[in-house]
């Protein structure tokens, strides 16, 4: 697996305050994500990261051997790439929240299960966590830790058994403090989903519902 990458391609929205890291879903990039920022608080600064993997007509967070199923090098080394990144950008003890779609969410998920106490929300939107991919996903391991997480009841693009156990294991074993949305759509963000994650990032970030 390839080491290191050059620095990330971003886009940014809103300046100062707390972080929040946009993750793009397979095959798209980081201008398609950054417009969720218009739709989420104000007071806070919206930065979507390009994934460093080029795939088809956009870029991957990780090789995978199915569908939500990451190559476990690839994931532990892209992650690696994006810790590099992250920690000089905002270093503890700025606030940080990731927010990641689909791919994106695996790719959150995979650094919530890494390194727990180093976010102050985590988003898993229409995803799976990162399963058998050399992460642990032990009881207690996510104790109180805010996460999101949002599926649709249509969705044919994850697999319905990792969506399953996403979801049972964020509301049971890990211990999170769990916001759910479960909406009768398919793999894409509801209206009713984003407005979720707008409150659920305002109370997270102590922030004003009010969009940016």
């Amino acid at each position: 697996m390839r080491a290191a990458w050059p620095a990330p391609v971003l886009a940014r929205s809103g300046a100062g305050g707390p972080l929040v890291v946009l993750l793009h879903g397979r095959r798209s990039t980081e201008t398609e994500i950054v417009r969720l920022a218009e739709a989420l608080p104000a007071g806070a600064e919206y930065v979507a990261v390009r994934a460093p993997i080029a795939e088809g007509p956009g870029f991957a967070w990780f090789a995978n051997r199915g569908i939500g199923r990451p190559v476990t090098e690839s994931l532990a080394a892209t992650m690696r790439w994006f810790r590099e990144w992250l920690d000089e950008t905002a270093p503890a003890p700025r606030p940080v929240v990731l927010v990641g779609f689909s791919g994106g969410a695996a790719f959150a998920g995979g650094l919530l299960l890494q390194d727990p106490e180093r976010w102050s929300g985590t988003a898993v939107l229409y995803g799976t966590l990162p399963f058998d991919a050399g992460l642990p996903v032990t009881p207690g391991r996510l104790v109180g830790r805010p996460v999101l997480v949002a599926q649709g009841d249509a969705d044919t693009v994850i697999p319905p058994e990792l969506l399953d156990r996403t979801w049972g294991y964020l509301h049971a074993d890990s211990g999170a403090a769990v916001t759910a949305h479960r909406d009768a759509g398919g793999h894409g963000l509801s209206p009713a989903a984003l407005d979720t994650l707008r409150v659920w990032l305002a109370g997270v970030l102590s922030l004003p519902q009010t969009a940016s």
